[in-house]
C-alpha cells in the first residue's frame, strides 16, 4: 500500500499518480488506449497518462490503434480473464462506437454466464463542456451510463476524489465508467492518497435554506452561487453525489429535512437527466420534509456549440444556480 504525505494537485495529476499507484500496487493492472504513450502524445490529449509506459513498460501500458469498438471488446474480455484493464477512451463522445462491449458484454456478463466471472475494467475518459470542443467532443453522457444496470458510474468533482475514488474503481469487480471533467483537470486541491467508498455523497457546504446536489462543473458553479447568495443571507448545503451509480441518496434526504429545499444541477441535458432521479426518490420517500417544489437545471436540449458565448448559453453556469435557488424558496 502506498504511503504518501498530502500534496496540492491538480485533477490530471491526481489521476496520474493514481494510475501509477495502481501499477504499482496491482499486478493484474493494466492501461491501454489511443496516444497515451510517451513516444505518441506524452500521455494521452490531456496527459494523464504521464510517464506509465518508461515506468512499467509495453505490457502493462500499450498504446492502441483508433477502434474504440474494438477496445472496449478487449477491456471487458481481459476483465473476464483475470486481468484489471483501464482503457481510457479519448473523449466520451467516442465511446458510442463501443456501445455493445460496454452495455451489452461488460455489463451483463456476469448475469448471462451465471456468476461464473466477473468483469473488472475501467472505461475511464474525459466529457463536458466549456473548453470550446463543439458537439462530438463536448456532452456530458453520465445519465446514459447510469441507466444501465451492471454499470458504476463515478464523476469525481476535485482531485482528493479523483485519486481515491479511481483507487476504488480499479478495485471494484464491476465494470466502472470513471467520467473526468476536461474543463476542471487544471482545478487543484489537497490529495490525501486515500481510496474513496462509492454510494458516498459528499457534503461539500453546509447551509441552512437549500440543498443543492451538483456533479463536477456544475458543483463548482454551486460553491460560486454560494458565495454570492450568502451575501443576501440565503445559506445553501451543497451536496456532491460523487458516484450516480451507486447513490446515496441518505445524505441527500438528511439534507433536505434540514433545508426542506432541493435544488438538483447538471451539465448533461435537463430533459430525463439524473437529476430527474434524485427528485423522484426525495418525492417518493421525503415528500412532508419538503416545503416547496424541487427544482432541476440542466443544459439545454441542444448540441454544444463551438462558440464560447454560445457554450455558456446552452451549458448552466453559477447564475442559473442562484436563481433556480431563489425560484426554490419563492423569491
Amino acid at each position: 500500500m502506498t504511503t504518501k504525505k498530502p500534496q496540492n494537485l491538480t485533477i490530471w495529476r491526481a489521476v496520474n499518480s493514481a494510475l501509477h499507484d495502481i501499477l504499482e500496487e496491482i499486478p493484474e493492472s493494466i492501461v491501454f488506449g489511443e496516444d497515451i504513450t510517451t513516444w505518441g502524445t506524452g500521455g494521452g490529449i490531456y496527459g494523464v497518462n504521464r510517464k506509465l509506459d518508461t515506468t512499467f513498460g509495453p505490457n502493462r501500458v500499450r498504446n492502441t490503434p483508433i477502434s474504440e469498438e474494438v477496445l472496449l471488446a478487449a477491456a471487458s474480455s481481459a476483465a473476464s480473464r483475470g486481468l484489471r484493464p483501464i482503457l481510457e477512451i479519448m473523449y466520451s463522445d467516442f465511446s458510442f462506437l463501443g456501445f455493445d462491449g460496454i452495455i451489452n458484454q461488460a455489463a451483463k456478463n456476469r448475469y448471462m454466464f451465471g456468476g461464473q466471472f466477473d468483469v473488472p475494467m475501467v472505461m475511464r475518459t474525459n466529457h463536458g463542456a466549456g473548453i470550446g470542443k463543439a458537439a462530438q467532443h463536448s456532452q456530458s453522457l453520465e445519465t446514459i451510463f447510469a441507466h444501465i444496470p451492471g454499470l458504476e458510474v463515478v464523476v469525481p468533482s476535485n482531485a482528493n476524489d479523483a485519486y481515491g475514488l479511481l483507487k476504488t474503481a480499479v478495485k471494484s469487480d464491476n465494470p466502472t465508467i470513471f467520467l473526468e471533467h476536461k474543463n476542471l483537470y487544471y482545478d487543484k486541491g489537497l490529495v490525501t492518497f486515500e481510496e474513496i467508498p462509492f454510494g458516498q455523497a459528499a457534503v461539500s457546504r453546509e447551509g441552512q435554506h437549500v440543498t443543492v446536489v451538483a456533479t463536477q462543473w456544475l458543483h463548482r458553479s454551486a460553491l460560486e452561487a454560494a458565495e454570492q447568495l450568502a451575501e443576501e443571507g440565503i445559506e445553501i448545503e451543497i451536496i456532491d453525489p460523487r458516484t450516480l451509480y451507486p447513490f446515496d441518496m441518505d445524505t441527500v434526504y438528511k439534507s433536505v429535512a434540514k433545508t426542506r429545499h432541493l435544488v438538483v444541477a447538471h451539465e448533461a441535458v435537463r430533459d430525463y437527466g439524473w437529476g430527474g432521479e434524485f427528485v423522484a426518490n426525495v418525492v417518493e420517500d421525503a415528500w412532508d420534509n419538503l416545503d416547496a417544489a424541487p427544482v432541476r437545471i440542466g443544459a439545454f436540449r441542444a448540441p454544444i456549440p463551438y462558440s464560447e458565448p454560445l457554450e455558456n448559453a446552452i451549458v448552466p453556469q453559477a447564475q442559473q444556480v442562484v436563481a433556480a435557488v431563489k425560484k426554490a424558496l419563492g423569491k
